[in-house]
């Protein structure tokens, strides 16, 4: 009883006194927060600008208005220092190349942090790594060279392969007779297909030194 009158709600409402209460809507739907590029240095003294986007939802509407002032705000500022502590632990290749791992680490530490405010952090994705314009043509020349080196690689092992088929077929024809001769003849053959080529034909030494022992044999 308040005086003469008798405050009463209706079933599922919630009577809220002026003054004395107020009341504070929270949603519970998961939330997106655009975490701003921040400036990071990496373990190997490397300058990077960083942003991410960080997904979160409250799981205890309670605690989120009372454990925190404003938890929106304090999920942003958690975010952006901690996406910078992380960066700092790892070199330049690993931000690169391990970006899920780095974005799970930060999650963890959030969410951890957030936990006695009754918040939930689902993930957390890096959007952008900003990398300063010399650091940017030296990783492109360092691209450049291992494509190269590659490439050198692979011709090399091309030469390999061929001089390895050409050695057993020298072989093969080494060991048959005639096969040499059929060989020759079928090079020459392929060359003549072509009017505008010019055949310089190169007589086998079996055959010079059946002329040359013709030849003592007339003088004998």
């Amino acid at each position: 009883m308040l005086g003469k009158y008798r405050l009463t709600a209706m079933p599922g409402w919630r009577l809220i006194i002026p003054v004395i209460q107020s009341m504070t809507k929270v949603d519970i739907r998961v939330k997106a927060v655009d975490v701003p590029d921040q400036d990071a240095i990496t373990k190997d003294n490397v300058s990077v600008n960083v942003n991410a986007v960080l997904y979160y939802k409250v799981i205890s509407a309670e605690k989120a208005i009372l454990e925190v002032e404003n938890f929106y705000y304090a999920v942003s500022q958690l975010a952006q220092t901690t996406m910078r502590d992380v960066v700092g632990e790892v070199d330049l290749d690993e931000l690169l190349t391990k970006r899920d791992q780095i974005s799970d680490r930060i999650q963890q530490i959030v969410d951890e942090a957030t936990d006695p405010w009754g918040i939930q952090v689902v993930s957390v994705d890096l959007k952008h790594i900003e990398l300063p314009k010399d650091m940017q043509r030296t990783i492109a020349k360092q691209a450049e060279a291992e494509r190269e080196r590659r490439a050198v690689i692979i011709k090399a092992e091309g030469e390999v392969a061929a001089a390895d088929n050409m050695s057993k077929a020298a072989k093969v024809l080494a060991e048959s007779d005639g096969a040499l001769h059929l060989r020759t003849l079928q090079s020459i053959n392929d060359l003549s297909s072509d009017q505008s080529n010019t055949v310089i034909f190169a007589l086998p030494l079996e055959v010079l030194r059946a002329f040359e022992s013709m030849s003592k044999d007339k003088n004998k």
